[in-house]
């Protein structure tokens, strides 16, 4: 009951639920004790609606913005209580005293500062915002930015002016239980010159000298950057706040290619969710602005998503565009028709180029190029050693839809990791879902809910286990060294300070490259030393960005998954994995329909094929899909010689070749037509009469 109400909320937390419905009995609270009245019922009040108010805002509840919807927003919510407030002191039979006409004179022209704030605010946030905003670009050396207003002022700037309106409040409540008027001018007098104060002290932060540079300068500050910097190859991207992974699985691969790399985003929110990289990134989230960037020295464009924002680059003719996607599996957007605007469609294996010419969208096969994933160099074949292997579960989300072919969550999960937790000899699970998981059904949600319950529940009841023994001391250790990375990674993570505005951060976010290697280094240690810091036979629920997925690929022995590019990408480890049939297709049908799972142990909802990965764990010798494996591992992905990124490297090269023929050739056509017009002019223009223009 709970977890629906939660749902139907859209609150996060038991705890924010609870908050928001001490708020909204508040405000009846408010009503009844100032009818009453009794000023002590009043305060108590109050002050739950106060902190409850405050604590969802400090939470960035989703209840706040619905709230605004139903017009009863953060502003409205203060007015109610401070008018209930005056009938309060009404209905104490006060008024007829000064400081009654005294406390409505105050919160209207409280009221009325708010106005003037809000616009402050407001156009000094919009002043402030950039054309475009960057990383690891080197605009203070052509550009004066200043800093920002100090964050005690624009930081959550509404919420602050609001709650000035305490003073007062607590002055006229103390006023009324002590008969003293002067508690309550004073606390008047304390909000009004808080307020007006507030308001006085935003206005320089408009001043021309406090404010960055017009866009034309911003502009022409960049497009001098780009022509010392000379980009060669391009990523690009766009998409929705939970899309930055897209991009951010690509960083890596820029930083190590051979060619002069560039990232060009199109949405703010992505930039703030962008992993660290070395790499130069510009956000332009003006198309027009994109259009007028030079970008004449680029010769290839990789884009990993197919949007609608795409169309800003791919008219530029000077520069091949590639589609290289986020992830490589059966699902249909790996077949996408859209895909046909691009020179080229870069998939990992021969996979991908059957996979295309199954679907017949209209794809050349031509125009597809085999280039491996750089990205999966980091996947260890060899499983850790140990007695309790480890098998990693890792679903995909629901999808946007309710086909059950989308997730094993819903059918078939429970099942799956009951089976884990109960097999014998016995194997550790690790669960990793999808971070969308849950975000569309609430069914999935609660599987997921369920799903990890039982994982906490069997890690307890093995700690107390005699078969199982810890290493206390070990451990201690880890989590010691894992407090002390996380602290220098910390100290490198960032040459600058994220929460400033764009200004700023487009001012000093550049990344020093031998701290971005150091830090490199030190995740690798964070991560050996995560898996040592609890025990190697404990259940683990694992969710959040560290540790990464192929980190738990590397700290396993075998995957339980679903179709997505998960699968695809565990088969460069080699190790078995198993694949849910959640749509009861039957093996025979799920094989022929995705190629990822023909060397997989194919699971009904039942789960009751999975003795077969176990027993493939435990004898990998006698495992009958081993060569399969290996056989489909260079089906999807390529050879493992070359490597992926020498592939990589070498597709862009080639692509950047016949970019700049193009190029050349378009200019030598040219200069042609122009020594052509230019000797056919005379003649065209002799055997016209005196005076007549040629059309």
């Amino acid at each position: 009951m709970i977890s629906t109400a939660i749902r139907v909320a859209r609150v996060g937390s038991v705890a924010e639920l609870a908050a928001a419905v001490l708020m909204m009995l508040g405000y009846p609270g408010l009503m009844a004790s100032a009818l009453v009245p009794s000023a002590p019922a009043f305060a108590a009040a109050a002050a739950v609606t106060y902190l409850a108010d405050l604590y969802l805002h400090r939470k960035r509840s989703r209840l706040i913005d619905l709230l605004v919807k139903v017009r009863a927003g953060m502003a409205t919510r203060f007015l109610v209580r401070e008018l209930l407030l005056i009938l309060l002191l009404a209905r104490l039979d006060l008024s007829e005293d000064p400081v009654f006409y005294a406390a409505i004179a105050c919160f209207t022209v409280f009221f009325g500062l708010q106005a003037p704030h809000s616009a402050l605010v407001t156009l000094i946030d919009k002043r402030r915002q950039m054309p475009v905003a960057t990383r690891n670009v080197d605009l203070a050396s052509r550009l004066r930015i200043p800093d920002a207003p100090p964050r005690l002022l624009l930081a959550d700037a509404t919420v602050k002016m609001l709650h000035l309106d305490l003073a007062a409040v607590v002055g006229l409540l103390v006023g009324a239980v002590t008969g003293s008027q002067r508690a309550g001018f004073a606390g008047i007098g304390v909000t009004l010159g808080l307020g007006a104060l507030y308001v006085l002290v935003l206005v320089p932060h408009l001043r021309a000298r406090r404010l960055p540079p017009k866009a034309d300068k911003v502009l022409g500050a960049l497009s001098a950057w780009l022509r010392e910097y000379r980009p060669e190859t391009v990523l690009y991207f766009s998409g929705s706040d939970d899309s930055a992974y897209q991009v951010n699985m690509w960083l890596e691969t820029m930083e190590q290619m051979e060619s002069r790399p560039l990232v060009i985003l199109r949405e703010r929110v992505i930039l703030e969710k962008m992993a660290p990289t070395s790499v130069p990134v510009v956000c332009v989230p003006g198309g027009v602005h994109l259009m007028n960037m030079d970008l004449s020295m680029v010769r290839v464009a990789l884009y990993c998503a197919n949007v609608g924002k795409n169309i800003h680059l791919l008219r530029v003719p000077t520069m091949k565009h590639v589609f290289i996607g986020h992830g490589d599996s059966d699902k249909a957007a790996s077949v996408n028709p859209f895909s046909k605007v691009y020179d080229e469609v870069w998939t990992a294996g021969r996979a991908g180029r059957d996979r295309y010419a199954i679907a017949d969208v209209g794809i050349r096969d031509e125009d597809i190029v085999e280039v491996g994933r750089p990205q999966l160099a980091p996947i260890r074949a060899v499983a850790p050693e140990g007695d309790v292997p480890t098998v990693l579960y890792a679903p995909t989300w629901e999808g946007w839809d309710d086909n059950p072919g989308n997730t094993s969550l819903l059918l078939a999960g429970e099942n799956i990791v009951k089976k884990l937790i109960a097999a014998e000899p016995p194997v550790r699970v690790l669960y990793k879902p999808h971070p969308f998981t849950g975000t569309r059904s609430a069914k999935a949600a609660t599987a997921h809910r369920r799903i990890t319950a039982l994982i906490k529940k069997a890690a307890a009841e093995r700690a107390g286990d005699p078969r199982f023994t810890a290493d206390p001391a070990a451990q201690a250790a880890a989590k010691s060294e894992l407090t002390r990375l996380k602290a220098r990674l910390d100290g490198l993570a960032l040459a600058f300070d994220a929460r400033a505005d764009e200004a700023v951060t487009s001012r000093d976010g550049i990344v020093d490259v031998r701290k971005h290697e150091e830090a490199a280094r030190l995740r690798a240690d964070w991560d050996d030393a995560y898996w040592r810091s609890f025990p190697s036979f404990e259940h683990r629920v694992i969710t959040g960005a560290e540790p990464r997925l192929y980190d738990c690929f590397n700290a396993s022995a075998a995957m339980v998954s679903d179709i997505s590019s998960v699968v695809s990408d565990f088969i460069a480890s080699g190790k078995p994995y198993a694949v849910t049939d959640s749509a009861e297709l039957g093996a025979e049908d799920f094989r022929r329909q995705n190629t990822a799972v023909r060397a997989a142990v194919i699971l009904g909802n039942g789960a009751a094929e999975l003795d077969q990965l176990l027993d493939a764990v435990r004898d990998p010798a006698a495992d009958p899909l081993a060569k399969d494996r290996k056989e489909l591992k260079e089906y999807l992905l390529g050879p493992d010689q070359p490597t992926s990124l020498q592939r990589f490297d070498a597709a862009v090269t080639r692509l950047a070749l016949k970019a700049e023929a193009r190029n050349v050739s378009q200019q030598s056509l040219g200069a042609a037509a122009a020594e052509a017009s230019v000797g056919a002019a005379p003649d065209d223009g002799a055997a016209l009469p005196k005076g007549v223009a040629t059309a």
